[in-house]
């Protein structure tokens, strides 16, 4: 049977998404807990491979299962065997060639901003603190230059498995609630350290310059690369 779950995480304690030999990851925990299930399991795959450090409300996977408890009673039983910082939400069968990342047709992410004198210890593993002003109108007008299609080369890492740099963004937008501005964006598909270095360039400096970056420019153009904490993987749209 194909399954299809969806699952959450805070993403503190693991090495991102992707096996890693003796290391912690999202893939090993989802595939040891998949063992303990399933006397045969194959083909687990997930929507967005998260980097280190990044969370998920809206992760989906696929996998491939034989055996194991009823489709009813799945997310319950698998939830009995993850780590407490992995949750399944919910699990539902799905078509044979049903796949979590290619059929996957846009991604969403969050990234929070605490933007306040003070530092805060709650959400340290949450948000990135930002005791500097920020004029959110600029914030405003670098999100509506992000939407379309661009090359997007300098907002990943120069050393970069990637050979094509253009992606299509759907929807960006900041906006603030209270102590907290929130950049959410959508796309076909991202870059990795997009989202991050998209965030730090704006921060440091809002709008300018940002229509030159988003035409091929030079990874060492644009700015920082926010901290992983801050982001957050959404929702996938299938």
């Amino acid at each position: 049977m194909r399954l299809r779950l969806n699952i959450e995480y805070d993403g503190t304690g693991f090495k991102g998404w992707a096996r890693q030999p003796g290391l912690r990851t999202i893939e090993g925990a989802v595939g040891e807990a998949c063992d303990a299930l399933f006397p045969r399991w194959s083909k687990l795959a997930a929507a967005g491979r998260t980097d280190t450090g990044v969370h998920a409300s809206g992760q989906v996977c696929s996998v491939t299962v034989e055996g194991g408890p009823p489709l009813e009673r799945m997310a319950e039983a698998l939830n009995t065997v993850l780590p407490a910082d992995i949750a399944v939400l919910s699990a539902a069968s799905a078509p044979d060639d049903f796949h979590a990342r290619y059929s996957a047709r846009s991604r969403s992410y969050r990234y929070v901003v605490l933007n306040r004198r003070e530092r805060s210890a709650l959400e340290a593993r949450r948000a990135l603190w930002w005791p500097w002003s920020l004029d959110l109108d600029r914030l405003v007008a670098a999100a509506a230059l992000v939407v379309g299609e661009h090359d997007f080369r300098a907002f990943t890492p120069t050393e970069t498995e990637h050979h094509v740099f253009a992606r299509r963004v759907s929807s960006a937008q900041w906006e603030r609630r209270g102590d907290h501005l929130h950049f959410t964006v959508t796309a076909d598909s991202f870059l990795r350290h997009m989202v991050r270095t998209l965030v730090g360039t704006m921060l440091e400096r809002g709008d300018d310059g940002l229509a030159e970056l988003l035409d091929g420019a030079a990874r060492s153009d644009a700015g920082m690369t926010a901290p992983p904490f801050g982001l957050s993987l959404e929702h996938v749209e299938y």
